[in-house]
């Protein structure tokens, strides 16, 4: 119910996963059908980019303005920062206060003089202004950490490295809220150069208790996590793409045109794979390097034949090496009776 600094910033985490999110499914999966050529009717959602840089923008983000607040000379209290929010970020949409120029939440008694709020994502978070410039200091005496390096112990001196006096620095440390920044950005290069598998888990209930379903929270879960945008995407969307190439060899024994060896284009092959197998044209599109597959009954088709496929193929391996083995036996059976027969000949 009490949201500080601490609650903010991972919160702020938890939009920059959330922007990730959005660019690695929805934005990604649209754009293919662009780069594609995919006929495609564009699916609207939300983008919380507006979010993310509501609080992490250089110059008039949060995060920013409490550096600034931190930093300046003269008194500095959390009101001060509060009223700087205030001017700032008054006109911004998914910024709340009662203090606000813009008057639209002054008789919202909800929201208490010494707070804002921001709409996030997942929904609208009330943070108490209270401590935020304190523990966005964060700041360790240097000498401090000068009698910390000196230590005997290795493990003390080697978590105060900032004490070392061949590395003292005059600068101001870097407070909490710009190295968190730093890490988050850290976290999504890393994350954006990996090809990442999304779990979105539901909670069915707020007591943890078993076979206890309140509907109206896991639709509120269903809401917030952006779930809704990605089903009708999909639905809207195909359910499987593959490069011609990989296509053509994986389900090119279904059709004899294709099998054993196809000669010519991957993608020429692909399409008398189709239309050998009846497969209607609604199910499937042909993109510039792919093949995009509509529903997953298709592709669910496709695998059983090739199954079968496999089986009887499997078969029919196995009665030919059956019937050379025979073969092979029967000459050599019958060439030891001519030997046998002729060596009784000559000594009858």
């Amino acid at each position: 119910q009490d949201n500080s600094f601490e609650q903010f910033i991972i919160n702020y985490c938890n939009e920059k996963l959330q922007q990730i999110f959005i660019e690695l499914t929805l934005k990604e999966e649209q754009e293919e059908y662009i780069r594609e050529g995919i006929e495609w009717t564009h699916i609207e959602y939300f983008n919380n980019a507006v979010i993310c840089d509501l609080i992490e923008n250089n110059q008039t983000g949060i995060l920013a303005m409490l550096d600034e607040e931190c930093l300046r000379p003269g008194t500095v209290t959390d009101d001060t920062f509060l009223e700087k929010l205030n001017q700032v970020c008054a006109t911004h949409q998914h910024f709340e206060s009662r203090m606000s120029k813009c008057s639209r939440f002054l008789n919202d008694t909800s929201l208490p003089h010494s707070c804002f709020r921001i709409q996030h994502y997942a929904g609208k978070v009330m943070y108490q202004v209270e401590g935020f410039v304190d523990k966005n200091n964060d700041l360790l005496y240097r000498d401090l950490s000068q009698a910390m390096w000196k230590a005997n112990h290795s493990l003390i001196k080697a978590l105060f490295p900032e004490g070392n006096p061949a590395k003292i620095n005059l600068k101001r440390p870097p407070t909490a809220g710009s190295q968190f920044k730093a890490s988050v950005a850290t976290l999504m290069k890393n994350l954006q150069t990996k090809n990442p598998n999304y779990i979105r888990c539901i909670k069915p209930n707020d007591k943890k208790a078993a076979h206890v379903f309140n509907e109206a929270l896991v639709c509120h879960q269903i809401r917030y996590l952006g779930l809704l945008e990605n089903v009708r995407v999909r639905r809207a969307g195909y359910a499987f793409r593959q490069p011609y190439e990989p296509c053509l060899e994986r389900y090119k024994m279904l059709c004899k045109q294709t099998w054993p060896h196809w000669r010519g284009p991957a993608r020429a092959g692909v399409e008398v794979l189709f239309n050998e197998l009846g497969i209607p044209e609604e199910e499937f599109s042909f993109g510039r390097s792919k093949i995009f597959i509509r529903n997953p009954r298709t592709l669910f088709k496709l695998e059983d034949l090739r199954k079968q496929r496999l089986e009887d193929l499997a078969t029919l391996i196995a009665k030919i090496y059956r019937g050379w083995k025979c073969r092979t036996r029967f000459l050599l059976m019958k060439k030891c009776q001519i030997v046998v027969a002729s060596w009784y000949r000559r000594y009858a």
